[in-house]
């Protein structure tokens, strides 16, 4: 018979199981109390020891509790190719076109002579590609320094080299042209020179008649002259010469459409219609005052082509 009270009981096989786990679980018609002190095995008592994990995590160092400034970031690095970059230049004052046109001709240009024009001119710094600096009236006297680039010939003005079209220079000054008052009153000399003449021939006559009443003396028609326009009435030879002769012969060049004027020479030079655009051109040496016109101007007509 057994005792009440606390007993060892030994238990074979799988109770001693049972008993080292805690398991609740008896013998049948048993009632088993276990002692603490013997229950646990040395796993369990191992298991229910009370360690804080924190005690096995390594210290954490802290050296000062005063708070710090955040570091300053780091400036990006600069990509090698920015760094060998060229720098970008500084706005300056630039020159303008038209200051380097100016500028362009630092010493003055020799002057070799002096023209002048035959109508209203552009005056430029530079041919084709310079500046318009000016237009000169009609008559304006310039000097001229030889030099020509194409159709352009330089000229000096306030010691500066200008250009001008070359067409539009004469080496003597144009008569202004006269408005509509030409007279076709008949000569106070007479006629007879009018013999044989065309009608444009007839005007050219009549009209120097009443411009330059001193000139008195002049040759029309020659029959025998063949290969002439006097042997045909298309010429007239106004006899004057020097600087009244130069001045007749301007006038006419610059009346010739209302004339009917064709051809003008004077002085070894000749002008014409067709050829305008070149002023007065040199003619060869024929010998003698007569024949290089020297002492008269020489005018040929169309024929009826006048409008006075």
């Amino acid at each position: 018979m057994i005792q009440p009270g606390l007993v060892k009981v030994a238990i074979p096989g799988a109770a001693v199981a049972m008993v080292a786990t805690g398991s609740a679980a008896a013998l049948p018609s048993q009632h088993v109390q276990l002692d603490p002190s013997i229950a646990s095995s040395s796993l369990q008592l191992s298991r229910d020891a009370t360690i804080s994990r924190d005690a096995l995590r390594p210290p954490i160092s802290i050296t000062s509790t005063t708070p710090t400034a955040a570091p300053k970031p780091k400036a990006s690095p600069t990509a090698k190719h920015l760094k060998k970059q060229a720098p970008i230049p500084k706005p300056t004052s630039a020159k303008t076109r038209a200051t380097q046109d100016l500028n362009a001709n630092a010493t003055p240009p020799k002057i070799t002579g002096t023209k002048y024009t035959t109508t209203d001119v552009n005056l430029w710094s530079l041919p084709l590609t310079g500046l318009l600096l000016d237009v000169l009236p009609k008559g304006t006297k310039v000097s001229v320094s030889g030099k020509v680039d194409g159709i352009w010939a330089e000229v000096v003005s306030d010691g500066k080299s200008r250009w001008v079209k070359s067409q539009y220079l004469s080496a003597t000054k144009p008569v202004a042209t006269v408005s509509g008052a030409i007279s076709q009153a008949a000569c106070e000399s007479g006629s007879a020179v009018e013999d044989g003449l065309t009608q444009d021939a007839i005007r050219v006559h009549r009209a120097i008649c009443a411009k330059f009443p001193d000139i008195s003396s002049y040759g029309g028609l020659r029959s025998g002259d063949s290969g002439s326009e006097h042997s045909s009435g298309r010429a007239l030879d106004i006899m004057v010469s020097g600087s009244e002769g130069q001045e007749v012969a301007d006038w006419l060049k610059a009346n010739y459409k209302k004339l009917g004027v064709s051809q003008l020479i004077w002085q070894q030079h000749i002008w014409t219609v067709q050829r305008s655009s070149e002023g007065w051109r040199a003619m060869e040496d024929r010998g003698g005052a007569t024949a290089n016109h020297y002492d008269h101007v020489h005018v040929s007509v169309y024929g009826n082509s006048g409008t006075v």
